[in-house]
């Protein structure tokens, strides 16, 4: 099923986000905790893509394995930094022949160890080349509350978010974002630039202090002293970390859905105690 018609039926969504492994000698766990999340039976599930493409095989055998063992709808990602055009259309094919119909599109970081491939240098390139080759897929994207961590301007960072839209993207996922009201200030910039395609929430559960310097490092996001104080109360002590980032993620996305901000994306980390501790805890809200 297409993501945007689940956005349309459904009043409210949980959807969760998983990664591939690096290693083939993580490939059987990671798979089976990509399996305990489908088990939840999410709205949807998403699969990201090394920015490299070295991933795709993993890529493409969680999606597929998700979908035909549990039948829930994927939605995989494609980046395009790395990679030559022959390259995403060759995937976009496999996609199609698999019987995926949504993709994630994504620029992807420039790998450490690599170098851009020069065929690609933004999203939307990327976005306009899979609506040539395949005009009926669904197509996500990117956005970012707290601007791009490339982008100096804010308004300007909008205006590449209107760009997507205009190549033929119809839905955006943020990135993760702590604080509920730089979304909704998002949200209003957005509507006032014209861009009116469902923005999917994107919420991380932190559960342990390592994750936050990250989050901040790739998102540019800003952590609420009252998270820090959290982190600082119970970051020493892992399974209290866990519940208290459970907690407080949870406690976002219930605000987010008094405010009938409904459509949810969580980035479960590949730990399915984290995504039913999440669903527990919104069993009667969603």
């Amino acid at each position: 099923m297409k993501v945007i018609d689940i956005l349309a039926q459904q009043k409210a969504t949980l959807s969760f986000e998983v990664f591939p492994p690096k290693k083939d000698s993580n490939f059987d766990s990671v798979v089976a905790a990509t399996e305990k999340i489908a088990a939840l039976k999410p709205s949807f599930m998403s699969v990201t893509y090394g920015a490299g493409g070295g991933t795709s095989e993993y890529t493409l055998h969680i999606a597929k394995n998700i979908s035909d063992k549990y039948q829930v709808t994927v939605l995989p990602h494609l980046t395009c930094i790395s990679s030559t055009r022959e390259h995403v259309r060759s995937m976009i094919q496999r996609y199609h022949e698999l019987g995926f119909e949504n993709i994630m599109a994504l620029r992807g970081d420039i790998p450490k160890d690599g170098a851009p491939a020069h065929d690609y240098h933004y999203a939307c390139e990327l976005i306009r080349d899979i609506r040539e080759i395949d005009p009926e897929i669904c197509i996500g994207g990117a956005c970012y509350p707290d601007g791009h961590v490339e982008c100096a301007h804010k308004n300007e960072d909008i205006e590449h978010i209107r760009e997507k839209v205009d190549a033929g993207c119809q839905f955006l996922t943020t990135q993760m974002f702590f604080d509920n009201s730089v979304y909704y200030n998002y949200l209003y910039r957005l509507r006032e630039h014209g861009v009116n395609v469902p923005v999917l929430a994107g919420i991380m559960p932190i559960t342990n202090r390592k994750q936050v310097e990250r989050s901040v490092s790739l998102s540019g996001t800003t952590i609420p002293n009252r998270f820090r104080s959290i982190v600082d109360k119970f970051g020493d002590d892992p399974k209290a970390m866990q519940q208290a980032g459970i907690i407080y993620a949870a406690e976002q996305i219930v605000d987010l859905l008094a405010n009938d901000c409904t459509h949810i994306h969580v980035y479960s980390m590949n730990k399915p105690e984290v995504a039913a501790g999440i669903q527990q805890a919104l069993a009667h809200l969603i």
